[in-house]
Protein backbone atom coordinates (compact mmCIF):
# COMPACT_ATOMS: atom_id res chain seq x y z
CA UNK A 1 0.00 0.00 0.00
CA UNK A 2 2.55 1.86 0.65
CA UNK A 3 2.70 3.36 -3.36
CA UNK A 4 -0.44 4.81 -2.36
CA UNK A 5 0.36 7.19 0.42
CA UNK A 6 2.15 9.91 -1.56
CA UNK A 7 -1.17 9.94 -3.86
CA UNK A 8 -2.92 9.99 -0.28
CA UNK A 9 -1.20 12.41 1.31
CA UNK A 10 -1.28 14.69 -1.71
CA UNK A 11 -5.44 14.55 -1.91
CA UNK A 12 -4.92 15.59 1.60
CA UNK A 13 -3.17 18.28 1.15
CA UNK A 14 -4.77 20.03 -1.22
CA UNK A 15 -8.67 19.33 -0.71
CA UNK A 16 -8.94 20.17 2.68
CA UNK A 17 -7.27 23.57 3.73
CA UNK A 18 -9.83 24.78 1.36
CA UNK A 19 -12.85 23.13 2.51
CA UNK A 20 -11.80 24.06 6.34
CA UNK A 21 -11.63 27.38 5.33
CA UNK A 22 -14.68 27.84 2.82
CA UNK A 23 -17.21 26.03 4.60
CA UNK A 24 -18.39 26.31 8.21
CA UNK A 25 -18.26 22.43 9.51
CA UNK A 26 -19.91 20.62 12.19
CA UNK A 27 -19.34 16.95 12.26
CA UNK A 28 -21.16 14.40 14.64
CA UNK A 29 -20.70 11.02 15.64
CA UNK A 30 -17.06 10.30 14.67
CA UNK A 31 -16.82 8.11 17.45
CA UNK A 32 -19.11 5.77 15.93
CA UNK A 33 -16.12 5.32 13.32
CA UNK A 34 -13.69 2.56 14.38
CA UNK A 35 -10.22 3.33 14.70
CA UNK A 36 -8.94 0.74 12.54
CA UNK A 37 -9.95 -2.14 10.87
CA UNK A 38 -12.77 -3.29 8.23
CA UNK A 39 -15.50 -0.43 7.87
CA UNK A 40 -18.87 -0.49 5.56
CA UNK A 41 -19.88 3.59 5.47
CA UNK A 42 -23.31 4.14 3.72
CA UNK A 43 -23.74 7.50 2.41
CA UNK A 44 -26.46 9.65 1.13
CA UNK A 45 -26.30 12.02 -2.28
CA UNK A 46 -27.53 15.11 -2.29
CA UNK A 47 -24.43 17.60 -4.24
CA UNK A 48 -21.40 16.44 -6.27
CA UNK A 49 -19.42 17.80 -2.78
CA UNK A 50 -20.37 14.81 -0.69
CA UNK A 51 -17.63 12.68 -1.58
CA UNK A 52 -15.36 15.92 -0.38
CA UNK A 53 -17.66 16.31 2.79
CA UNK A 54 -18.20 12.43 3.38
CA UNK A 55 -14.35 11.94 3.10
CA UNK A 56 -13.04 15.07 4.92
CA UNK A 57 -15.13 13.69 8.22
CA UNK A 58 -13.54 10.05 7.74
CA UNK A 59 -10.27 11.69 7.74
CA UNK A 60 -10.59 13.67 10.74
CA UNK A 61 -11.68 10.46 11.88
CA UNK A 62 -8.78 8.87 11.27
CA UNK A 63 -9.47 7.08 8.70
CA UNK A 64 -8.40 6.70 4.97
CA UNK A 65 -11.71 6.10 2.66
CA UNK A 66 -12.40 4.28 -0.44
CA UNK A 67 -15.20 4.67 -2.57
CA UNK A 68 -17.25 3.07 -4.93
CA UNK A 69 -17.62 6.13 -7.72
CA UNK A 70 -18.98 5.88 -11.23
CA UNK A 71 -16.35 4.71 -13.77
CA UNK A 72 -16.37 8.72 -15.37
CA UNK A 73 -14.38 9.95 -12.94
CA UNK A 74 -11.69 7.59 -13.73
CA UNK A 75 -11.93 8.74 -17.23
CA UNK A 76 -11.62 12.38 -16.37
CA UNK A 77 -8.36 13.51 -17.25
CA UNK A 78 -8.88 16.14 -13.90
CA UNK A 79 -9.92 13.52 -11.58
CA UNK A 80 -8.66 10.11 -13.20
CA UNK A 81 -5.50 10.60 -12.29
CA UNK A 82 -6.32 11.01 -8.16
CA UNK A 83 -8.66 8.78 -7.89
CA UNK A 84 -6.81 5.97 -9.44
CA UNK A 85 -3.88 6.97 -7.34
CA UNK A 86 -5.81 6.56 -4.07
CA UNK A 87 -7.01 3.56 -4.99
CA UNK A 88 -11.02 4.16 -5.55
CA UNK A 89 -13.19 1.43 -6.71
CA UNK A 90 -14.80 1.75 -10.28
CA UNK A 91 -18.33 1.17 -10.79
CA UNK A 92 -20.23 0.70 -14.50
CA UNK A 93 -23.41 2.10 -13.56
CA UNK A 94 -26.63 0.29 -14.95
CA UNK A 95 -24.17 -2.62 -16.04
CA UNK A 96 -24.90 -5.36 -13.24
CA UNK A 97 -21.22 -5.96 -12.93
CA UNK A 98 -20.50 -7.64 -9.52
CA UNK A 99 -16.79 -6.25 -10.02
CA UNK A 100 -17.04 -3.62 -7.79
CA UNK A 101 -18.93 -5.61 -4.87
CA UNK A 102 -16.06 -8.04 -5.09
CA UNK A 103 -13.61 -5.19 -4.96
CA UNK A 104 -15.01 -3.11 -2.33
CA UNK A 105 -15.28 -7.20 -0.12
CA UNK A 106 -11.43 -7.67 -0.58
CA UNK A 107 -11.29 -4.17 1.12
CA UNK A 108 -12.84 -4.95 3.89
CA UNK A 109 -11.49 -8.45 4.49
CA UNK A 110 -8.10 -6.22 4.29
CA UNK A 111 -9.41 -3.54 7.26
CA UNK A 112 -9.96 -1.47 4.92
CA UNK A 113 -12.64 1.44 5.08
CA UNK A 114 -15.26 1.55 1.90
CA UNK A 115 -17.40 4.26 1.33
CA UNK A 116 -21.08 3.02 -0.82
CA UNK A 117 -23.48 5.48 -2.28
CA UNK A 118 -26.79 3.26 -2.16
CA UNK A 119 -28.26 5.74 -5.04
CA UNK A 120 -25.47 5.40 -6.87
CA UNK A 121 -26.88 9.29 -8.38
CA UNK A 122 -27.28 12.25 -6.87
CA UNK A 123 -31.20 12.02 -5.15
CA UNK A 124 -33.89 13.36 -7.77
CA UNK A 125 -35.80 13.71 -4.86
CA UNK A 126 -37.42 18.12 -4.39
CA UNK A 127 -36.66 17.64 -0.71
CA UNK A 128 -33.01 16.04 -0.86
CA UNK A 129 -33.92 13.12 0.95
CA UNK A 130 -32.53 9.77 0.03
CA UNK A 131 -34.13 7.83 -2.61
CA UNK A 132 -34.19 3.72 -2.85
CA UNK A 133 -31.10 2.11 -2.74
CA UNK A 134 -29.37 -0.17 -4.81
CA UNK A 135 -28.72 -3.27 -3.25
CA UNK A 136 -24.59 -3.21 -3.36
CA UNK A 137 -24.38 -2.28 0.16
CA UNK A 138 -26.82 -5.39 1.14
CA UNK A 139 -24.47 -7.46 -0.69
CA UNK A 140 -21.22 -6.16 0.94
CA UNK A 141 -22.72 -6.19 4.64
CA UNK A 142 -23.77 -9.99 4.27
CA UNK A 143 -20.80 -10.99 2.37
CA UNK A 144 -18.31 -9.82 4.77
CA UNK A 145 -20.21 -9.92 8.07
CA UNK A 146 -18.95 -6.03 8.42
CA UNK A 147 -21.61 -3.76 9.84
CA UNK A 148 -23.45 -0.62 8.14
CA UNK A 149 -22.46 2.37 9.45
CA UNK A 150 -25.18 5.34 7.70
CA UNK A 151 -23.35 8.25 7.40
CA UNK A 152 -25.15 11.66 6.16
CA UNK A 153 -24.75 15.17 5.28
CA UNK A 154 -26.80 18.47 4.89
CA UNK A 155 -26.10 21.62 3.80
CA UNK A 156 -24.22 21.07 0.71
CA UNK A 157 -27.14 20.60 -1.71
CA UNK A 158 -27.13 24.13 -2.84
CA UNK A 159 -23.31 24.08 -3.53
CA UNK A 160 -22.66 22.10 -6.55
CA UNK A 161 -24.97 20.68 -8.70
CA UNK A 162 -25.95 19.67 -12.19
CA UNK A 163 -27.35 22.80 -13.02
CA UNK A 164 -24.61 25.31 -11.22
CA UNK A 165 -22.98 25.83 -8.11
CA UNK A 166 -23.45 28.36 -5.07
CA UNK A 167 -20.25 29.15 -3.67
CA UNK A 168 -21.45 31.53 -0.58
CA UNK A 169 -18.18 32.05 1.84
CA UNK A 170 -19.12 30.52 5.06
CA UNK A 171 -22.25 27.85 4.18
CA UNK A 172 -22.61 25.03 7.26
CA UNK A 173 -21.60 21.96 5.87
CA UNK A 174 -23.14 19.01 8.38
CA UNK A 175 -21.75 15.51 8.83
CA UNK A 176 -23.42 13.03 10.93
CA UNK A 177 -22.94 9.43 11.56
CA UNK A 178 -25.33 7.02 13.36
CA UNK A 179 -24.45 3.92 15.45
CA UNK A 180 -23.40 0.74 12.92
CA UNK A 181 -26.37 -1.67 11.98
CA UNK A 182 -25.38 -5.10 12.21
CA UNK A 183 -27.31 -7.71 10.00
CA UNK A 184 -25.07 -10.48 10.68
CA UNK A 185 -28.80 -12.61 11.03
CA UNK A 186 -29.53 -12.25 7.43
CA UNK A 187 -26.49 -13.84 6.67
CA UNK A 188 -28.33 -17.03 5.23
CA UNK A 189 -30.06 -15.08 2.61
CA UNK A 190 -27.03 -13.27 1.29
CA UNK A 191 -28.07 -14.26 -2.33
CA UNK A 192 -31.69 -14.07 -1.82
CA UNK A 193 -33.40 -10.95 -3.75
CA UNK A 194 -35.81 -9.77 -0.97
CA UNK A 195 -33.29 -10.34 1.95
CA UNK A 196 -31.02 -8.02 0.12
CA UNK A 197 -34.01 -5.26 -0.57
CA UNK A 198 -34.98 -5.91 3.28
CA UNK A 199 -30.98 -4.83 4.36
CA UNK A 200 -30.77 -2.20 1.97
CA UNK A 201 -34.51 -0.54 2.74
CA UNK A 202 -33.34 -0.72 6.86
CA UNK A 203 -30.03 0.95 5.69
CA UNK A 204 -31.73 3.48 3.62
CA UNK A 205 -34.24 4.18 6.67
CA UNK A 206 -31.51 5.19 9.05
CA UNK A 207 -29.86 7.42 6.46
CA UNK A 208 -33.17 8.94 6.33
CA UNK A 209 -33.65 9.51 10.07
CA UNK A 210 -30.28 11.06 10.27
CA UNK A 211 -31.37 13.67 7.17
CA UNK A 212 -34.14 14.80 8.88
CA UNK A 213 -32.45 14.86 11.75
CA UNK A 214 -29.85 17.32 10.14
CA UNK A 215 -32.60 19.19 8.61
CA UNK A 216 -34.70 20.33 11.31
CA UNK A 217 -31.65 21.57 13.25
CA UNK A 218 -30.13 23.75 10.46
CA UNK A 219 -29.60 27.00 10.33
CA UNK A 220 -32.48 28.60 9.10
CA UNK A 221 -31.07 31.32 7.52
CA UNK A 222 -29.20 28.74 5.30
CA UNK A 223 -32.11 26.67 4.21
Amino acid sequence: MARFEPWVGLAKGVLIPPLWLWFDWRFEGQEHIPADGPALVACNHISYLDPLAHAYFLVKAGRTPRFLAKIELFDNRFTGPVIRGTRQIPVRRGSGDRAPVEAGAEALQAGELVVVYAESTVTTNPDFSPMRGKTGVGRLTLATRVPVIPLAVWGSAPVWQRGGRSLKYGRPIWVKAGPPLDFSDHEAGREDPAVLRKVTDEVMAELSLLVDDLRARYPKGWT
